[in-house]
């Protein structure tokens, strides 16, 4: 037996020192990102894109470099709630993102589509291949967070995420609904078999606030959510309303002016977040 020159690539013994192969996809050579946290939720419908770019107009607004990579390819719509309309542009080195009124950088499906409204009628592969080349050929520049807007469950593109991209942590989005439990475990599972860390839990449409008294009313039930993280232990780290204003920000692609204190421990919680070693 020959000795071990300790160039796995180069050998076939399955010995006991031997490194797993790494699956994480290689940055665009023009990019620089030194922390990526990923928005995730087990369902449809729950919120996930405005925490998502809650998360990336507070860090824009705190001064740092910050960028959206949206990799929900089928449901798309975090260029409408910044109000971003040109589309993509490239150069032989690369992608260039679209960029915000206040500098966030993004990259989204519909940037590359001639019309917003065009379905994405692709199968899964397709997909992740799609959001693998969102993170190697995009030149995203210098970039303190990238905040990456997933799509619901725990399919193609979260594994293809979670294996190709190095995510430092991850952020729940749920709805105070009966199936929280269901739906929070499996998404928490997922993570755990990846072997990265939850941040915490952002309950979304939790309350309504009387525009008179400011009285909360809560319209699905109380403290679900807080249960559900108390169980599987980790954070509830915010509670966002049903806000007429914010749904409004949203639709008119001005969230950029979201000036509320509802995420505050979110962003402690991603500032403290630390890089993963991988």
């Amino acid at each position: 037996m020959s000795e071990c020159t300790h160039d796995c690539s180069s050998c076939s013994v399955d010995c006991a020192s031997r490194k797993p192969e790494s699956l994480l996809a290689p940055l665009n050579a023009l990019s620089s990102v030194k922390k990526v946290i990923a928005v995730v939720s087990g369902k449809g419908g729950v919120g996930k894109s405005l925490v998502t770019s809650l998360m990336a107009v507070l860090s824009r607004r705190n001064g740092s470099q910050t960028a959206i990579l949206d990799a929900d390819i089928t449901g798309p719509s975090i260029p409408k709630m910044f109000g971003v309309k040109e589309k993509a542009m490239g150069s032989e080195e690369g992608i260039l993102p679209a960029v915000t009124r206040t500098g966030i950088r993004m990259m989204s499906v519909n940037l590359l589509l001639e019309n917003d409204t065009d379905p994405v009628i692709w199968r899964g592969s397709l997909i992740s291949g799609t959001v693998k080349q969102f993170w190697t050929d995009v030149i995203w520049g210098d970039v303190d967070y990238m905040y990456v807007d997933m799509p619901p469950g725990t399919g193609d593109v979260p594994l293809t995420v979670f294996q190709s991209l190095p995510v430092d942590g991850i952020i729940l989005v749920a709805s105070p609904q009966e199936l929280v439990g269901m739906i929070v475990g499996k998404a928490l599972n997922m993570a755990k078999m990846m072997n990265i860390p939850v941040l915490g839990i952002v309950e979304n449409m939790s309350y309504i606030a009387c525009p008179d008294c400011g009285r909360k009313i809560y319209p699905f039930g109380q403290g679900k959510t807080e249960q559900v993280a108390k169980e599987f232990g980790i954070p509830l780290l915010a509670q966002l309303p049903i806000d007429p204003a914010i749904a409004k920000e949203c639709d008119t692609g001005v969230i950029e002016l979201y000036n509320e204190n509802w995420m505050d421990r979110v962003m402690e919680a991603v500032e403290n977040c630390p890089k993963r070693q991988l």
